[in-house]
């Protein structure tokens, strides 16, 4: 089952299955479907709902694997427990690795994305702001977290559906704009399905919190599907809504795509309420990440991959206080200097290879141990690799490089680690 903390108490159960399915879409339904679909549309052309079907069923095969391990390994830090457990330290310590810096910077684009949409011109000074403002809420404790993800999301689908609403009842709306064309391109249509990925990306959140879950071995296989089903309903809805009003040429060269489907829709006055709605999924979506990128850090912490002293568990908050201080600092430095489209890639890289990593263990999996059928993690494990690798040559080679480093990094030190000592 996992390994029990060390050097300090453990966090406590207070989530629920309703808290965690708000949190697992909370995650995913954030600035990723405001801005994902242009690029996606700009690589895939008329095959931009293959290239969303393509990253649904890669999900979904991530999400079971993940609900699985979950519910056999219920504690903080995902796959990189995973990986530990079923592949060996270096596995595990990889998938840590990739997901904290991946998910780093895709902390850092959420941050951006708030200040692109509130102050347009000022994007690093919000962003800066809404990091700091969101790790002083996760600091106070995960429940207060999860109630104030409720409340995000409520918005936010509010939103969506009025964008769906407005587009779909205007006559300016063609159901055949938003059917693939004969012979769309297969490579495009793959590059699609990886910058869609990360509107996705947000699933596992749900297990990097498997310490702070009540009776986790059957709220986080029930919680994980729930929420990655209502996610891809959504998206299905949103991007068929949208593309049948600008069509995919029009989607591909829209800066703000949401908002200007339902000006083109003839409903100039939801706009800005289509823009409010982006920060406040963007900010969702940076509440979310924070909270998982600081478990993942505890559990390195933990094994000495990372400062020992980041393990440290407030006695009153019950959360990892001083790694989420030190997230919500590197997160605050990296928007305030980052390009928001390239910490974008290269955190779908980063989450993509943490994902393989995630099938693979699953794989491992004994019949009584709720393995699931064979087919789900061989298919998560293609697809992440495949996906991961027709991502833009930029993204892919600084992934590349930032993984060979932490696997230098853990060859380097390995002799003074614990596994090595045990």
């Amino acid at each position: 089952m996992g390994r029990p903390a060390a050097g300090g108490p453990g966090l406590r159960r207070r989530l629920g299955l309703t808290d965690a399915v708000v949190i697992g879409l909370g995650s995913m339904i954030g600035a990723g479907v405001f801005a994902a679909p242009a690029p996606a549309a700009r690589a895939a052309g008329s095959g931009f709902l293959v290239a969303l079907a393509i990253a649904a069923v890669v999900a979904y095969c991530n999400a079971t694997s993940s609900a699985r391990l979950a519910a056999r390994h219920p504690a903080s830090g995902g796959t990189y427990v995973y990986g530990r457990e079923r592949l060996g330290p270096f596995w595990g310590y990889l998938a840590g690795w990739g997901f904290v810096v991946g998910k780093t910077a895709s902390c850092a684009a959420m941050a951006l994305t708030v200040g692109a949409y509130v102050w347009p011109g000022h994007e690093h000074a919000v962003a800066v702001a809404a990091v700091v403002a969101l790790t002083a809420v996760d600091y106070t404790g995960v429940q207060k977290t999860a109630r104030l993800t409720r409340v995000i999301v409520a918005v936010v689908l509010a939103v969506l559906a009025a964008v769906v609403v407005a587009c779909a009842t205007s006559g300016r709306a063609d159901v055949s704009r938003a059917l693939p064309e004969a012979g769309p391109d297969g490579w495009g249509v793959l590059q699609a399905g990886g910058l869609l990925f990360f509107a996705f990306a947000g699933y596992a959140r749900i297990a990097t919190l498997g310490e702070e879950v009540r009776d986790p071995e059957r709220t986080i296989p029930r919680a994980v599907p729930i929420a990655l089903g209502l996610v891809l309903v959504v998206y299905a809805a949103v991007g068929t809504a949208v593309l049948a009003v600008l069509g995919p040429r029009g989607l591909a060269e829209s800066a703000a795509p949401l908002a200007d489907a339902v000006g083109a829709a003839g409903v100039p006055a939801l706009e800005p309420v289509v823009r409010v709605g982006a920060a406040v999924a963007a900010l969702g979506s940076l509440l979310a990440l924070l909270l998982g990128v600081s478990r993942t850090t505890l559990a390195m912490a933990r094994d000495g991959h990372l400062p020992r002293p980041l393990a440290a568990v407030h006695p009153r908050f019950g959360v990892p206080h001083r790694a989420e201080l030190a997230v919500g600092a590197v997160v605050a430095v990296l928007a305030a200097t980052a390009d928001l489209r390239g910490a974008i890639g290269f955190s779908s890289f980063g989450v993509l290879v943490y994902y393989a990593i995630a099938n693979a263990s699953a794989w491992t999996l004994a019949s009584q141990e709720g393995r699931p059928p064979r087919a789900i993690p061989a298919v998560g494990l293609a697809g992440c690799l495949l996906l991961a690798f027709t991502l833009p040559t930029g993204s892919v080679a600084a992934g590349t490089a930032v993984l060979a480093v932490g696997a230098a990094a853990y060859l380097v030190r390995r002799p003074r680690s614990p596994e090595s000592t045990a």
